[in-house]
């Protein structure tokens, strides 16, 4: 069994899960705003700061943030694992990614939340 600090999971089984779990966050959210786009004649500037002014809406989008977190942390881990032999370059691409996952993690917090 491979035991890796880089992976976000406790295991492969626990990897599985939550990239799965994640998937399915991101899913039903992208149905839901292409929903709101389909039913939304004109979404102006109003209508989108509404919709965002809702404390579910936030919610939901932070945890979306962080599906994509996980998401993208276990998954750009595992195509390197499989793809990227050489350590130290596998460990600067991961550390690449990691940094920008997390900068648009903390761009969605700091945009929904104005912190």
């Amino acid at each position: 069994m491979v035991t890796a600090a880089a992976t976000f999971g406790r295991s492969g089984s626990h990897d599985f899960i939550l990239l799965r779990a994640s998937a399915i966050v991101i899913c039903l959210y992208a149905l839901f705003m292409a929903g709101f786009f389909i039913s939304t004649p004109d979404v102006t500037y109003e209508v989108w700061s509404g919709l965002f002014a809702n404390i579910w809406m936030k919610v939901a989008t932070m945890l979306v943030l962080t599906a994509v977190l996980i998401h993208g942390w276990i998954g750009i881990w595992q195509v390197l694992t499989d793809y990227v032999k050489a350590a130290g370059l596998r460990a600067f691409i991961q550390l690449v990614f990691s940094v920008g996952l997390i900068a648009v993690w903390l761009t969605g917090l700091f945009v929904l939340w104005g912190v």
